[in-house]
């Protein structure tokens, strides 16, 4: 498909976002390096709170992103298997963009860096799990993610998924 500066990453996944298309009723797919449809984005229409479904490729969910209300800040909760198991919102301190993101089970982490420009990383215990950037592409309106070897990809890119939406509100 040629829309690849660099075709994928060594040590792990590289996928292609598409940017400021996350409204209610929205859907979209993501693709992985070589240009296939890896992951839906369903944006679920007529729904009071904001929510996305990730699916596979074979159409079964991987995740529920779904807003949160009746919190001091804007909160996004990630389900997997009808069990909340990670909260994305915005932390409270610092000059740049940054976001804290609580894990249920397993360690807490952070992306951090120009958010709104899709250039941030995504960290946890000081180790990058993925790297989010529009220098890779030459598709106007397009950003990748790249998932660290070992990895959650659904998990990392349903992360990403609540971070634009968080960002696309303000």
């Amino acid at each position: 498909m040629g829309f690849l500066r660099d075709r994928g990453a060594p040590d792990g996944e590289r996928f292609l976002m598409r940017e400021r298309l996350l409204a209610i009723g929205d859907d979209f797919w993501i693709e992985n390096a070589a240009g296939e449809r890896a992951f839906k984005v369903d944006g679920k229409a007529l729904r009071v709170r904001q929510t996305f479904v990730l699916e596979n490729a074979s159409g079964d969910e991987v995740a529920r992103i779904q807003e949160r209300k009746l919190s001091i800040r804007d909160k996004i909760a990630i389900e997997r298997d009808g069990h909340s198991t990670v909260t994305v919102h915005k932390a409270l301190v610092g000059i740049r963009d940054r976001f804290a993101i609580d894990v249920g089970d397993g360690a807490d982490m952070k992306a951090s860096g120009n958010v709104v420009d899709h250039e941030y990383e995504i960290e946890r215990d000081g180790d990058t799990v993925a790297t989010v950037s529009k220098k890779w592409f030459r598709v106007r309106d397009a950003y990748g993610v790249d998932v660290a070897a070992g990895e959650d990809t659904p998990l990392i890119l349903a992360i990403t998924v609540a971070i634009d939406s968080l960002t696309t509100r303000d």
